[in-house]
């Protein structure tokens, strides 16, 4: 099922005498980045979590964040010894470093340090961790359905939109070739019209120069490939729309190619209606890659 790269979830949950809380969210990504912050005290936590998620998402920027603590409200907070160590040694560097840049710093006092994140810490029990463990990856299974289903939901709904665009895009194409067609019905008496004032004024004529000339201008004008291109464009759009799994990459492709086409398009126009179907196209391609880029 389609899924968008946008989706959240958060839960609660408690057992084995701890109680956590997570909170999952996903945004766009060219590619796959998975950034955890788990408690580095449960061993062996990542690497279970993230194969969960490789195994239902192929694209996007994804964060987990999981908090845990004891389950006892009144457990008494301790001294980390090493996250003590590495904001002292922190510190250190600064205050060396403002020395040198000839900055003069508030001294720091213990209560300052004492309040600073994860200098105390609630006790943790070791022996419960493989048990805890345990009971946090069978928890993190339903927050990550809960992830997915957002983004199908997202999914679906972008399905919509990006059948609308290219439905618009169709009956642009098709007022293209209607805005081509007159367009060379002028542009063929206008340069007949000019081509009989040429002849009357000159004595003598290179007609396979001039039969060269026509050709070229007639290449130039012709718009037939760029509209046969977008409609090719639009069943490859559809088709992959129609199929299953991530289609974004390909999508993205095909937006740059819409894109090209209609540049063309406008390039070649030579008529105000042709000219103005084709930025009606690059507005509808322009709303549409929008979309695109939250396609997973």
């Amino acid at each position: 099922m389609r899924q968008s790269m946008t989706g959240f979830a958060s839960g609660q949950g408690s057992d084995a005498g701890f109680r956590w809380a997570w909170e999952m969210r996903g945004v766009n990504g060219k590619g796959f980045d998975l950034r955890m912050r788990l408690p580095d005290w449960v061993e062996g936590l990542d690497p279970l979590l993230r194969a969960l998620v490789q195994e239902r998402v192929a694209r996007g920027s994804v964060t987990v964040n999981l908090r845990v603590q004891a389950d006892d409200a009144e457990a008494a907070p301790v001294l980390s010894d090493r996250n003590l160590d590495r904001i002292l040694k922190a510190l250190s560097r600064v205050e060396a470093e403002a020395t040198v840049q000839g900055v003069t710093l508030a001294p720091s006092s213990a209560a300052d340090i004492l309040c600073m994140r994860g200098v105390m810490e609630i006790a943790q029990e070791p022996t419960d961790v493989e048990a805890l463990r345990t009971v946090l990856v069978a928890d993190f299974e339903r927050i990550l359905s809960e992830f997915v289903a957002m983004r199908q939901e997202e999914g679906r709904a972008l399905d919509t939109m990006l059948g609308a665009h290219l439905t618009e895009i169709e009956a642009l194409v098709r007022d293209a070739e209607a805005a081509a067609a007159a367009r060379s019905d002028e542009a063929r008496a206008r340069l007949a019209q000019q081509l009989a004032r040429v002849v009357e004024t000159v004595d003598s004529i290179d007609e396979a120069r001039i039969a060269q000339e026509l050709a070229l201008i007639a290449v130039k004008a012709d718009v037939t490939e760029e509209i046969d291109r977008l409609r090719v464009h639009v069943d490859a759009a559809r088709a992959l729309l129609a199929g299953s799994g991530p289609i974004g990459r390909k999508l993205d492709f095909l937006m740059q190619e819409f894109n090209r086409e209609a540049n063309t398009l406008c390039s070649k126009a030579g008529s105000a209606p042709l000219t103005q179907i084709g930025l009606a196209l690059k507005a509808v391609i322009d709303r549409m890659r929008e979309q695109v880029q939250n396609v997973e």
